[in-house]
């Protein structure tokens, strides 16, 4: 198992490259499995969370090669000939549930195990299973498995209302109801750039989808999809993370280049207001760190409100502000496991219910710090770069689910991390 060792109180000084978006990717790897004839994916990240649903779908018979020298994905899932998602590989990552509504979607039948992930919170699969019955699909449950059943005459379509919003739900439901043989209407669906950029992607399959970036969509099912090749989004939580890091010392400076801010939503705007100078051009984004970051409280929401992804590296950044702060996430109730290992290096922050009260004016020290789930690695990452002395960050495994190269890109614009084995 590896940890980082990182010397703190470094500047970040130059130009960071923002990778393919790995939430982004997942729906579409899925999607390819509706398809007749080849599909490619470009600008893949290489993150373990890619690998291992790569192995997910291969499971059931379909041919993907990775080239890996060139980010790009190839799927045929002309020999899919296993419609199962085995619980040993569905439990490392909860987005292999993709396969419920692909699989039944496709072949009129799925049989996938109730998923796994990250180690925190209830996220329940009750939303995915209501709106594919409401499609006219029978669920059934069996020792740990969701098993979907078309009529045999096929998917008819129907209506729902997502309550809440779920962007998983959403693009299960989607992938299940474009080759139905009838109309379906999602109503109160997620906005996320992940599923815009999925619903898209269908329809230049050939899929009829309409409302495309709105609450509501209408989907008239066709009778096949055709291959086809998909550029992937770039990652907007890699972005943000990356400008919460640029604030975090006074000197640092960076521009971020192959972004697309407008994913960002409401979070530029609330950025702003830590004092931070920012400017974008294209799909560069300047940032320069304030000599004080003044404080700014933010509660998260479905998009285009703040993403429950940066609300950690957000507290972080909030422990060295010039006063108080509250953090609060209204998405999942209990993703704080980051605040003991941030009040080990020396922070002062809080829990309460589902909110984070953050003293700031932090003086941060090194210490042996361990990670518990991907958007709380990078957290204690960002914290260990402005900490005074050396940091361990351990049980980095965490961070390889969702951030490419993330020491070798930050180590090239003036961080001291180096990977090492436990």
């Amino acid at each position: 198992m590896d940890k980082f060792i990182i010397e703190g109180q470094t500047p970040l000084k130059g130009k960071i490259a923002i990778s393919g978006s790995k939430n982004a990717a997942l729906p579409l790897m899925a999607a390819s499995l509706l398809a007749d004839g080849d599909v490619q994916l470009n600008n893949i990240p290489l993150l373990q969370d890619i690998y291992t649903f790569i192995n997910v779908i291969k499971e059931t018979g379909c041919q993907v090669t990775f080239f890996e020298d060139k980010r790009s994905l190839v799927f045929n899932a002309s020999s899919v000939n296993k419609l199962e998602a085995p619980y040993d590989l569905v439990r490392k990552m909860r987005a292999s549930f993709y396969m419920l509504g692909a699989l039944v979607g496709r072949f009129g039948y799925a049989k996938v195990s109730l998923p796994g992930g990250c180690a925190w919170g209830p996220r329940p699969v009750n939303l995915h299973v209501e709106a594919l019955k409401a499609l006219g699909i029978e669920i059934t449950m069996d020792k740990g498995y969701v098993i979907a059943k078309a009529p045999k005459t096929g998917i008819p379509g129907g209506e729902f209302t997502f309550n809440p919003r779920s962007v998983g739900a959403t693009v299960n439901a989607v992938l299940a109801a474009v080759l139905a043989n009838g109309k379906t209407v999602l109503h109160n669906v997620a906005q996320e750039p992940d599923v815009v950029q999925l619903c898209t992607a269908l329809v230049k399959m050939g899929a009829s989808i309409e409302g495309i970036g709105n609450s509501t969509l209408v989907i008239n099912g066709v009778t096949a999809l055709k291959g086809t090749s998909l550029d992937n989004a770039p990652d907007r939580i890699e972005t943000g993370t990356y400008m919460l890091a640029a604030i975090m010392h006074p000197e640092s400076e960076i521009t971020i280049t192959h972004s697309d801010p407008d994913d960002l939503g409401h979070f530029i705007e609330q950025f702003k207001q830590t004092g931070a100078t920012i400017s974008v051009s294209g799909t560069d984004i300047y940032v320069k760190a304030p000599k004080k970051i003044n404080p700014v409280s933010i509660i998260t929401d479905v998009y285009p409100g703040f993403p429950t992804d940066l609300q950690a590296q957000w507290a972080t950044a909030m422990t060295l502000a010039d006063g108080k702060s509250v953090i609060t996430d209204t998405i999942y109730t209990d993703r704080f496991s980051y605040v003991p290992e941030l009040n080990r290096l020396g922070a002062s922050l809080e829990i309460a219910q589902n909110s984070v009260h953050v003293l700031g004016n932090s003086q941060l020290s090194g210490a042996s710090i361990m990670s518990t789930d991907l958007r709380a690695s990078v957290s204690l990452v960002l914290a260990a770069m402005v900490a005074e002395g050396n940091s361990e960050v351990l049980r980095i495994y965490h961070l390889d689910r969702g951030y490419e190269f993330l020491e070798k890109k930050l180590n090239t614009i003036g961080a001291k991390i180096k990977r090492v084995k436990e």
